[in-house]
């Protein structure tokens, strides 16, 4: 028997001086898929949120719900030691899955913020992995160092290893799994 679970739609990552480092989409179904740019648009959205929320924060990383976009997207945020944010857009009507009783469990008490928080450590645990890459440079996918030095190149995070397993995480993710 298959149901409805909410999905990630969209998992962007944000560098610590605003510019976008990474987007990965993810299918959406229905007559409301949006487009890159439409994306890309909501996570710009999303940084005057964590900028009004950072005075606040103390020790905890997970911003939570940052806004819910429509009836059908919600946005949720994660801030690295670093200054890079992770942002996570999640698609309700998601898409359909083989039920099971972990889904079952989470689709009958609708989405928590907690739901997300193995999806957000399995990005920095990617992140961090990408970092350790000795010919990963993070200063030279900042826009004020690239320009300063006036390198050429794109400031987007160009690592197969590392896209390939952001998509993982966006296609695995289901509401109530405790590990990806």
């Amino acid at each position: 028997m298959t149901t409805k679970t909410s999905s990630i739609a969209c998992i962007g990552i944000i560098g610590k001086h605003n510019n976008p480092l990474h987007i990965s989409l993810f299918p959406a179904t229905g007559p409301s898929a949006r487009d890159a740019l439409s994306f890309s648009f909501l996570l710009s959205t999303s940084l005057d949120i964590f900028e009004a929320r950072l005075p606040h924060k103390t020790v905890d990383q997970d911003f939570g719900l940052l806004q819910a976009v429509d009836e059908r997207l919600a946005m949720y945020g994660w801030l690295t030691n670093t200054g890079v944010k992770f942002v996570i857009v999640v698609d309700m009507e998601g898409r359909d899955v083989e039920r099971t009783a972990a889904i079952a469990a989470a689709s009958a008490g609708g989405l928590r913020e907690a739901d997300l928080k193995p999806a957000f450590r399995a990005l920095q645990s990617a992140y961090i992995g990408l970092l350790r890459n000795p010919f990963y440079d993070p200063d030279q996918h900042s826009p004020l160092i690239a320009n300063a030095e006036h390198r050429v190149g794109s400031t987007q995070i160009t690592s197969r290893a590392f896209i390939k397993e952001v998509q993982r995480i966006g296609e695995n993710w289901i509401p109530g799994s405790s590990d990806l």
